[in-house]
């Protein structure tokens, strides 16, 4: 067996091409153009990057994007003030804090402080506990990202056992509530989980966020799995055997022969993130609008 490459290029740019459209006819019959906000704290490389992403991504999709950077040295509540001003901005349907802070900021209580209206991360407590309890409200992207890479193989997600490997709050946990909700029997494993390879063995859907290379081996996959790789992990070239040294939390060479599906890394899930971030922005203008 050689699984399915799932594209999630070409999945993302699906996605992105039909919010465009939709933010077109938004525009159109409400006379209002959808804006994000994104908070950059600091120059840590990797965030100036997604930042920027976002942020063109954004202008591409027909909405206003609107760039906020502030020194690392900035104090708590000098950002807390300009969420609390993007949160009354009119322009402003959706607000983003890029995470991780700097140390002397407080990531969880900022995010927090942002309209969960506006909340298009979907990280508020006010969001977390809307999903936890099934009730509308703005998912986290790459959650939700990963739900569209299922659906595009028509992996069979009801009644499934689905096995979700990392406990992060920003994707673990939000993804095994968004699993649930599509009745799939769904159990969570961290680094303290007995036995993980046969844990892992059971799935029919196996999900890797844990940032560990490789970790998920090809002993760790059921024949026939659907396969999600998360993670992101950077290693030499030597040691990833490629040239940009990427690997993902899932030995995509072993796993690939056992797996039905399978993303890659990179190509897979990251994609589908920036484009979910778009159709959270648009979802937020038009619960701002009234509009369906």
């Amino acid at each position: 067996m050689s699984a399915t490459i799932i594209d999630g290029k070409a999945i993302a740019a699906r996605v992105r091409a039909e919010v465009a459209s939709e933010v077109k006819a938004f525009i159109q019959s409400t006379g209002r153009t959808p804006g994000l906000a994104t908070v950059l704290v600091g120059e840590d490389p990797g965030s100036v990057v997604y930042v920027a992403g976002k942020q063109r991504a954004c202008a591409e999709a027909g909405m206003t994007p609107f760039d906020h950077r502030l020194p690392a040295g900035v104090s708590f509540e000098e950002v807390a003030e300009l969420l609390g001003r993007l949160n009354e901005d009119q322009a402003v349907s959706g607000v983003l804090l890029q995470l991780p802070v700097p140390d002397q900021l407080d990531g969880p209580t900022l995010t927090g402080m942002i309209d969960p209206g506006k909340d298009v991360d979907g990280l508020t407590p006010v969001n977390a506990g809307r999903l936890a309890l099934g009730l509308p409200g703005l998912r986290p992207c790459t959650p939700l990202g990963v739900l569209e890479l299922l659906r595009s193989v028509d992996a069979t997600v009801e009644g499934a056992e689905a096995v979700v490997v990392g406990r992060s709050n920003l994707f673990g946990k939000p993804m095994a509530q968004l699993l649930l909700a599509q009745n799939a029997t769904v159990t969570m494993c961290h680094s303290r989980t007995r036995n993980l390879r046969a844990v892992c063995a059971r799935a029919d859907v196996l999900i890797a966020a844990v940032g560990r290379a490789r970790l998920i081996e090809r002993e760790f996959v059921k024949p026939g799995a659907v396969v999600i790789d998360v993670g992101m992990n950077r290693l030499t070239p030597e040691q990833a055997g490629n040239t940009s040294g990427l690997v993902g939390d899932v030995d995509f060479t072993a796993a690939v022969e056992v797996a039905s599906a399978i993303t890659p890394v990179p190509g897979g899930v990251g994609p589908m993130t920036i484009a979910c971030l778009l159709r959270n922005t648009l979802d937020a203008a038009r619960h701002r609008a009234g509009v369906q």
